[in-house]
């Protein structure tokens, strides 16, 4: 378990986002220590995953104020909240099919004269760490939904997140692949990392969460 006393490394206050005339988060505040997994529970439509949309940087909130590590920041998009460590793994993955593990990696990086084999060789230590294997080489076309979702994770971890949001991530795994992600985040919780688990399962929460809200 978390130390109850640790510092916040999210903290969203009063944050609303309308879309036209429809009000999607109205006021709401929310905050994440580091090193814990916390949960959003709802049912779908809630506004969960438009609220981790804001934080991720795809959507700008129209009120309220967000601070990482208690200093105030403004996202603008999610290249923006990639470099405060802020990374979103979406229920539709970002990827592009005809690409490698290693390609998609790099997309967006602004390193001069990018070395494959050296970011292939970086991408298999950080799935080594944390113990979700992905083949570098390969195709995206060519894993499976769950290698897939592994891809997305490492990705982030790789490019320096620190605080992961995932979206209904257990949706598109089977059970037995569900219970190894639930077992690396809590493990990467342990290590220092703060979660964000969207989910409306709640049996899957009570298995994950620190914190539930």
């Amino acid at each position: 378990m978390p130390n109850a006393a640790a510092p916040n490394a999210v903290e969203m206050i009063g944050v609303t986002k309308r879309f036209g005339s429809v009000v999607a988060n109205d006021d709401v505040s929310f905050a994440v220590r580091a090193g814990e997994v916390h949960a959003l529970l709802g049912e779908n439509g809630a506004g969960k995953s438009t609220l981790m949309s804001v934080l991720a940087g795809l959507y700008q909130a129209d009120a309220g104020t967000l601070l990482l590590h208690a200093k105030p920041v403004r996202l603008q998009s999610p290249r923006d909240a990639l470099a405060q460590g802020v990374g979103m793994v979406y229920q539709h993955f970002m990827l592009i099919d005809s690409f490698t593990v290693a390609e998609n990696a790099m997309l967006g990086l602004r390193k001069q004269r990018l070395d494959t084999a050296v970011v292939e060789r970086e991408l298999a230590a950080v799935s080594e760490r944390f113990g979700m294997h992905v083949n570098p080489k390969a195709r995206i076309w060519q894993l499976s939904v769950g290698e897939q979702q592994r891809v997305e994770i490492v990705r982030l971890l790789y490019r320096g997140a620190k605080i992961l949001i995932f979206d209904e991530p257990t949706a598109v795994l089977t059970p037995q692949e569900a219970e190894k992600l639930i077992a690396t985040l809590r493990d990467m919780a342990a290590q220092g990392f703060s979660i964000i688990f969207i989910s409306h399962k709640l049996d899957e929460v009570l298995a994950v969460a620190d914190r539930i809200t």
